[in-house]
């Protein structure tokens, strides 16, 4: 039997309108349970200023709390030294000497969830032995335990 060439061209953009059809239910799925959840692939990190180092951290959501390891490489000893991040109450730290490290506890934090993703903005405000006050900053990218 001989087709024209409209039910030819009228037959494959079905065939392959299903199969695109097919793939995009699929992709859809996936994306709907997480599947393709970016956030699951991006890796942790701590970062702050030049100077400084983000060593370790763990965000406890039970106890609302975040902890911080933190080394001063700045070159100089400070003092009134105030850590804080986003959500989450100022810990005072008082004096940080030179190439020492710090463990500010961040209470109160709000908004945390076990296993939920957490993007955090630090910020610390520190006085050099010059008398001037300055402020740093970072951000903490991490999962809540």
């Amino acid at each position: 039997m001989k087709t024209n060439k409209g039910q030819a061209a009228t037959e494959f953009l079905m065939t392959y309108g299903w199969a695109l059809l097919v793939v995009l239910i699929a992709i859809s799925t996936l994306a709907y349970f997480g599947v393709l959840s970016p956030g699951r692939f991006l890796p942790e990190k701590c970062t702050v200023d030049p100077g400084f180092a983000c060593l370790d951290w763990i965000v406890d959501s039970a106890a609302g709390e975040t902890t911080l390891v933190m080394k001063n490489s700045l070159g100089e000893d400070l003092t009134d030294v105030n850590v804080t991040m986003t959500n989450c109450n100022t810990t005072v730290i008082g004096s940080w000497n030179n190439g020492a490290e710090i463990q500010p506890v961040l209470t109160d934090c709000t908004g945390l969830t076990a296993g939920g993703s957490v993007n955090g903005d630090i910020s610390y405000t520190y006085r050099k032995p010059s008398g001037l006050l300055h402020t740093g900053s970072g951000e903490l990218i991490t999962k809540a335990q």
